[in-house]
C-alpha cells in the first residue's frame, strides 16, 4: 500500500485462524472508529443567544445609584489608584469623585475593555494545549478478485513539539493577558479624565447661567427706574431703552445658556453609563489642584514610571517579543509517532506511525521576518509616546501656568476695579445724575463680562491641571488582578 513519505511500519505478523479450511475475513478495526466517535462526543455544541434590545432598554432605564452594588463591584478587582478611590454616598447628590466610582461600573467603554481581558484570558488559559490526535484510515480492493479482495489500514498519529513550541506559545499567551490588562487600566485612567473634564464644563456652564440670571434680574428692576426717570423727563427715552434691551439680549443668552447646561449634563451622565432621563442631582465642582507641577526633571521621571499608555506600550512590546520567540520556535518541526495496523489479504500487521517535517523550504520565515519588524515597531512605539507624552506634559504645564496669573490679576486687579465703579455709579444715579445712567449700563455688562471671563478661566486652568495630572498617571499603578462581572 501507499504510505505517506517519511512514514514506516514495522511488521509483526500474526498467522489467520482458519475454519472447516475456509479463511475468515478479519474485523475490520472499528476500534478506531469508536475512539473517533468518542472523541467527537466530547465537542461543545453551539447555542444560539439571540440579541434582544428591549430587555437591554429595559435594564438601561432600571439601572439605579444602588451603593451596596458599588461597593461588590470594587471589591472584587484590585485597589483603585488613588484619584478614583471615594467614598460613595449619593443621598445628597452625586459628587465629581462619586460620578467617577459610578463610570468605572456603568462606563460603555470600560464595559467593552472588561470583555476584551476576558477573552484574552480565556485564550491565556487553553495556549500550549496539546495537538489533537490525528486518526488515518485507508481500504482497497484489488481489482483481480481473491477470497479476501480488501487492504484495510488505519494509523493514531500523535504530535510532539521538538523546539519548545507550547512553552513559547504559552509565554505569548500570558504577555498579551498582560497587555490586556494594561490598556484596561489605561482606560480607567482615561475614563478618569474624560469625567473629570466633562464635570468641570459642566459646572462652568452652571455658573455662566447662575450669572447670568442675576445680571438679567438687576436689569430688569434698572429698567423699570430708567422708564420712571423718563416719564418724568430726566431721562432720554432713548437711554432708558438701552436697558430693556440689554434685559432682551440676556434673557434670549440665557436660552442658550440653559441649553448648553442640559447638554453638558447628558453628556456627563453617558459617560458615566446613566440613561438620560436619570433623575439625579449633580453636585458643581471646577476643581483646582493646591499645587501645579513644573517643568522639572522629575517630571519626565514621574510619566516614566507611572503613565498607563506608556505601561501598556511596554507590555505591547513583551508580547512583540514573545511572539517573535514563538516564531522562531515554530519553525523546529514536530515529530508525529503513533500506533499503526493493516489488514492486507487476510493477514494483519502491527507497527510504528512515524514522521517529521523538514524546514528546509519555509522554515517560517516569513513569520519570524515580520516579527523582528513588529518588536522593531513596539520599540519605537514607546519611545515615541514618551516623547509625545513630555511633551504634551509641558505643553499643560505651561497652558496652567499662564491661567493662573491670568486668573491672579483678574481677581486682585480687574475685578476689584469693576466693583468700584459699579459701586459709583449706583451712587451717582442715587444722587439723580441721570447721565450716570449709561456709565452704570457700560459698568454692569463689563463687569459680568468679567465674570464670564473668571468663570472661563478657572473652567480652562482645571482642565490644564487635570491634563496635568492625566498625563503622569496615577500614584497606584498596580495592575489589574482580575475582571469583575460585568453589571447590565
Amino acid at each position: 500500500m501507499n504510505r505517506p513519505p517519511f512514514q514506516t511500519a514495522f511488521p509483526a505478523e500474526r498467522p489467520t485462524g482458519t475454519s472447516g479450511g475456509v479463511r475468515r475475513r478479519p474485523n475490520p478495526p472499528t476500534f478506531a472508529f469508536v475512539w473517533a466517535l468518542a472523541a467527537l462526543g466530547g465537542c461543545q455544541s453551539f447555542e444560539s443567544r439571540p440579541l434582544d434590545p428591549n430587555a437591554h432598554q429595559e435594564a438601561w432605564d432600571r439601572r439605579t445609584l444602588d451603593g451596596a452594588s458599588l461597593e461588590e463591584f470594587m471589591s472584587r478587582r484590585a485597589p483603585l489608584p488613588s484619584e478614583l478611590a471615594t467614598d460613595f454616598d449619593p443621598q445628597d447628590g452625586l459628587s465629581l469623585g462619586e460620578g467617577r466610582l459610578v463610570a468605572l461600573v456603568y462606563n460603555p467603554t470600560l464595559r467593552l475593555a472588561r470583555l476584551r481581558v476576558e477573552r484574552t484570558a480565556a485564550g491565556a488559559a487553553h495556549s500550549g494545549s496539546a495537538v489533537d490526535p490525528s486518526l488515518e484510515f485507508s481500504a482497497l480492493r484489488a481489482t483481480d478478485g481473491g477470497s479476501d479482495p480488501w487492504v484495510i489500514a488505519a494509523g493514531l498519529g500523535f504530535s510532539i513539539p521538538l523546539g519548545g513550541r507550547r512553552a513559547a506559545e504559552r509565554d505569548l499567551a500570558e504577555a498579551e493577558l498582560r497587555a490586556q490588562k494594561g490598556a484596561f487600566l489605561e482606560s480607567e485612567w482615561t475614563v478618569w479624565r474624560d469625567v473629570g473634564v466633562a464635570w468641570i464644563e459642566w459646572s462652568a456652564a452652571r455658573l455662566r447661567v447662575d450669572a447670568t440670571e442675576r445680571l438679567a434680574r438687576g436689569l430688569e428692576g434698572l429698567a423699570r427706574t430708567a422708564m420712571d426717570l423718563a416719564d418724568r423727563g430726566e431721562l432720554a427715552s432713548t437711554e432708558a431703552a438701552l436697558f430693556r434691551i440689554e434685559q432682551a439680549q440676556r434673557n434670549n443668552q440665557l436660552r442658550r445658556l440653559r441649553g448648553e447646561v442640559e447638554a453638558a449634563k447628558l453628556r456627563l451622565l453617558g459617560l458615566v453609563g446613566l440613561p438620560p432621563a436619570t433623575l439625579l442631582e449633580l453636585l458643581p465642582a471646577i476643581e483646582l489642584e493646591t499645587t501645579i507641577v513644573a517643568i522639572a526633571p522629575a517630571g519626565p521621571d514621574a510619566i516614566a514610571l507611572r503613565n498607563p499608555e506608556l505601561a501598556r506600550l511596554r507590555r505591547e512590546y513583551d508580547v512583540a517579543e514573545a511572539a517573535l520567540r514563538h516564531a522562531i520556535r515554530k519553525q523546529y518541526p514536530d515529530l508525529t509517532l503513533g500506533p499503526l495496523f493493516e489488514s492486507d489479504a487476510g493477514r494483519s500487521r502491527i507497527g510504528l506511525l512515524g514522521g517529521i517535517p523538514l524546514p528546509l523550504l519555509n522554515a517560517n520565515r516569513r513569520e519570524i521576518a515580520e516579527a523582528r519588524v513588529e518588536r522593531e515597531i513596539a520599540r519605537a512605539a514607546v519611545e515615541t509616546a514618551f516623547e509625545s507624552l513630555v511633551g504634551g506634559w509641558a505643553v499643560a504645564v505651561a497652558r496652567a501656568q499662564a491661567l493662573a496669573g491670568q486668573r491672579e490679576e483678574l481677581v486682585q486687579v480687574l475685578a476689584p476695579l469693576m466693583d468700584r465703579q459699579v459701586e459709583d455709579a449706583f451712587e451717582m444715579l442715587r444722587l439723580g445724575e441721570s447721565a450716570s445712567t449709561l456709565v452704570l449700563l457700560e459698568s454692569l455688562t463689563r463687569a459680568f463680562q468679567a465674570k464670564l471671563d473668571l468663570i472661563d478661566i478657572r473652567a480652562a486652568e482645571a482642565i490644564a491641571r487635570a491634563e496635568i495630572v492625566y498625563v503622569i498617571g496615577p500614584a497606584n499603578t498596580a495592575a489589574v488582578s482580575h475582571m469583575p462581572e460585568d453589571r447590565r
